[in-house]
């Protein structure tokens, strides 16, 4: 679990119940991350309310500061601020597994290559 969470809202005052979810949704991405990346990984979470003509809306943007100066974010536009989290967490958990196959040096692409080598 991600142990480090800071969530602020910009027009918008983030709920007890908000942040629980967040914390439950976005703590547990940890788990796709490298083992050596795990332990002082910081997410920073900013809720946005935005009027629109047609309906409020809120912009959720999310960023993860991992070890070695990588970040990851993600950002998006709900009219629920839940729904938004879901979909914030979707996007991260693409981006950090692509971090993992580029750290991870034995889950690169075509890892049988290197049996069949001629010469």
């Amino acid at each position: 679990m991600i142990e480090k969470i800071e969530i602020s809202g910009s027009k918008y005052k983030p709920t007890d119940s908000f942040r629980k979810y967040a914390i439950k949704r976005i703590g547990k991405l940890d788990r796709y991350l490298p083992k050596g990346y795990k332990k002082d990984v910081i997410a920073k979470i900013v809720v946005t309310e935005v009027d629109r003509a047609h309906g409020n809306k809120y912009e959720i943007s999310a960023a993860m500061e991992i070890p070695g100066g990588k970040v990851i974010a993600a950002k998006d536009e709900s009219s629920n601020v839940f729904a938004g989290i879901d979909i914030i967490e979707a996007k991260l958990m693409g981006q950090i597994r692509r971090f993992k196959l580029e750290a991870t040096p034995h889950l690169r692409k075509n890892p049988i290559k290197k049996f069949f080598k001629r010469g």
